[in-house]
């Protein structure tokens, strides 16, 4: 029993693995990443590649999620109503704005992102639905802890951590950004978790008014700024897109 449990760990650790930074890695990479013998490492690879969830590439012999994982995740991403709303209203965001689209709710003492949207050009990026985000220091995170009360619960509760400099620690200090967000109706991020980034958000509501969600835009601080200021015309971009989600979900006009 105790082995089939050590298996399972050890199968999940090898997914986390493959799901962040490198697209492909060797099996050689995978073991000494996971402190494995090379053997027991196949012996697994081959195990999820016979279920689909992992898929090896015949040219470099390198590994990669499987299309069974992604199907997994996207059946369960996809039961949440907020994510099907928001799929064409998010796209068109990204389109207007050229920057990354973001759509982010609720989870543990984070922002969970359902949804991503790519900057539409041709840079590399990588696909961050799954990712958690702090509550305190971004766009989506600082939307949520304004609107949602449990959100703002768990913001209040959790260790605020500095990023930057920028990052705004103090409680009255994060207090006074969330009075900020909810007299504009959106939230920024200027440098606040990531060197050299900023961000916009706006909330979503469902057909009772009670906030579900987060959508926002991310991009280097020089294309969402201009004269030391976020772009109007971005961040009325996404107010137009969270407005927009909410009325598919019930809402009526906000």
């Amino acid at each position: 029993m105790a082995r089939n449990i050590q298996s399972l760990e050890r199968a999940a650790a090898m997914l986390r693995l493959l799901a962040g930074g490198e697209r492909r890695l060797g099996l050689s990479d995978i073991a000494s990443s996971l402190g494995l013998a090379k053997g027991t490492a196949h012996g697994i690879l081959r195990t999820l590649q016979q279920e689909g969830f992992v898929e090896q590439d015949d040219a470099s012999g390198r590994y990669q999620l499987g299309a069974e994982l992604l199907r997994l995740g996207t059946t369960y991403l996809d039961v949440h109503e907020l994510r099907a709303r928001a799929l064409v209203w998010t796209d068109d965001l990204a389109r207007s704005s050229g920057e990354s689209v973001y759509l982010g709710v609720l989870h543990q003492q984070g922002v969970l992102i359902v949804h991503h949207v790519f900057r539409p050009d041709d840079s590399r990026q990588v696909l961050e639905i799954g990712a958690m985000q702090p509550l305190h220091s971004t766009a989506l995170g600082k939307v949520l802890s304004a609107y949602d009360p449990v959100a703002h619960s768990e913001a209040i509760e959790a260790d605020r951590k500095a990023f930057t400099d920028r990052t705004v620690c103090d409680l009255d200090g994060f207090e006074h950004i969330l009075d900020m967000t909810r007299a504009r109706g959106y939230a920024a991020d200027v440098e606040e978790t990531w060197e050299g980034v900023a961000s916009v958000a706006a909330p979503i509501h469902d057909r009772r008014r009670m906030p579900v969600g987060a959508v926002g835009i991310t991009g280097a601080v020089e294309r969402l700024g201009r004269d030391g200021e976020l772009r109007q015309e971005l961040i009325a971009a996404v107010r137009d897109c969270a407005r927009a989600v909410s009325r598919d979900l019930g809402a009526g006009r906000f």
